[in-house]
């Protein structure tokens, strides 16, 4: 793995970001003639998405697709906006919504990226446990397809709402809930820094994380649950709620699990916090 600064790392990934939005507008532009537009966003989402992942080969990085969870979303809605030229209220809302919560996950990542020389624990594990070619394959289809797919998957909600031209006061509540869910994250993410750097090496159990083992990712659920209120107030309850289901499982039976072994195993006195805090809030 190669030693750059945090400022050329942050410079990099941002240049492999552009990059990648470019590559997925001119698939898209190819694309959108040949199938229907939904599929071709999509296409053009998952080839962003091959070219995010072969920048991660070249800098030996995985970590490089880290920020497309938040930096899609808010790119993706905001083009679509403007290529069906739809700006109603629930549109707006929506977007006003998701790029409180991508600018302030990205800023979270971009404040914990310590540069293209270190890499997220949880790939250096595989990297280290698995074989070359399984590493790979988990690597493409669970580190960068996987959590794509998943949050476009989430997204869909969120489309239906173009076309819809009045909300309700349930649109409005979505749209609370997602605001409320982004400023939770906001919070916990604010306490658990400020934490770190008073007790090094110890697990934060102040403010939200005294209530909760993990209100970030609580917030992280919440966001797209927030998003599928939003569409069912105006299209009902429907397929698109196995949307939220589907994130919340991510974060209920991997993401938590994973992140609990490791505090089981390097932070004294974990187990008796895990027994007496609630997993979320």
């Amino acid at each position: 793995m190669r030693n750059y600064s945090k400022a050329s790392s942050l410079a990099i990934i941002a240049a492999v970001y552009t990059v990648a939005v470019a590559v997925g507008v001119l698939t898209f532009g190819k694309a959108s003639g040949a199938m229907s537009e939904p599929w071709a966003l999509l296409l053009a989402d998952v080839v962003a998405t091959i070219f995010v992942w072969g920048a991660g080969l070249v800098f030996e990085n995985v970590s490089v697709y880290d920020p497309y969870w938040s930096v899609a979303p808010p790119v993706m809605f905001t083009a679509w906006a403007f290529y069906k030229g739809c700006f109603s209220l629930p549109v707006i809302l929506l977007l006003v919504a998701v790029w409180y919560w991508g600018i302030r996950l990205t800023g979270n990542w971009a404040h914990t990226f310590k540069g293209l020389g270190h890499e997220d624990w949880r790939y250096t594990r595989y990297r280290e446990t698995q074989s070359a070619l399984l590493f790979h394959l988990t690597n493409f289809f669970g580190l960068n397809m996987m959590p794509t797919l998943l949050v476009f998957a989430c997204m869909l909600p969120g489309f239906g709402l173009f076309g819809t031209a009045s909300a309700n006061a349930l649109t409005w509540l979505g749209f609370f809930l997602c605001v409320a869910s982004a400023t939770i994250q906001l919070v916990a993410d604010t306490q658990i820094h400020r934490f770190r750097d008073e007790h090094p090496g110890a697990f934060c159990d102040a403010g939200l994380w005294k209530h909760g083992r993990h209100p970030n990712y609580c917030g992280e659920i919440l966001m797209w649950w927030g998003v599928w209120v939003m569409y069912a107030s105006l299209n009902g309850i429907d397929w698109h709620v196995l949307a939220p289901v589907a994130m919340t499982c991510l974060f209920l039976f991997i993401s938590i699990p994973m992140m609990e072994r490791r505090q089981l195993d390097n932070k004294p006195g974990y187990a008796e916090y895990r027994k007496k805090t609630r997993i979320l809030i």
